[in-house]
């Protein structure tokens, strides 16, 4: 398998990690967790949203959560954030719809984890449809730099 920019990132920080891959295309969270076997509990999308004046932010959610708008916003000390629409996906961060990573974007932009993957070896996006990284939480904090937030809805 070719390498993503994602594995590549992980292996210079030096972090060991899993890949998982699944055929079927952009699936929701929970079909990725259902074709790799894994607790969606386990599996985290990542979502790009929009602030004002076009600040952006990555969140990374449990694949059968929705992301609380409101909760979003407050993590990020904004008002108010939106989902970034799907079209603007790909030329923000180098990522379409279904394999948009967490790691490798085109840009570092504010990234917020929700607070359930604490403790956990978490699955994410591995950069392309398809392709899923395992590692444990911690490491993918430290790689990330990322926030961890209460983000999803109850």
């Amino acid at each position: 398998m070719e390498k993503t920019n994602a594995m590549r990132i992980l292996e210079r920080a030096k972090i060991g990690y899993k890949v998982h891959t699944y055929e079927g295309g952009a699936l929701s969270g929970v079909e990725v967790a259902k074709a790799l076997g894994e607790d969606p509990a386990d599996v985290f999308k990542t979502l790009v949203a929009v602030g004002a004046p076009r600040r952006y932010y990555v969140f990374v959610i449990p694949a059968a959560a929705e992301l609380d708008l409101k909760k979003a916003a407050a993590a990020a000390g904004e008002k108010s954030v939106a989902m970034l629409p799907q079209k603007e996906l790909f030329p923000l961060t180098g990522y379409v719809h279904g394999g948009c990573s967490p790691f490798g974007m085109k840009k570092a932009f504010p990234t917020f984890f929700d607070g359930s993957a604490v403790g956990r070896t978490v699955c994410v996006s591995g950069g392309k449809v398809g392709v899923q990284i395992e590692a444990a939480f911690s490491d993918v904090q430290a790689a990330l730099g990322c926030t961890v937030a209460d983000l999803t809805r109850k």
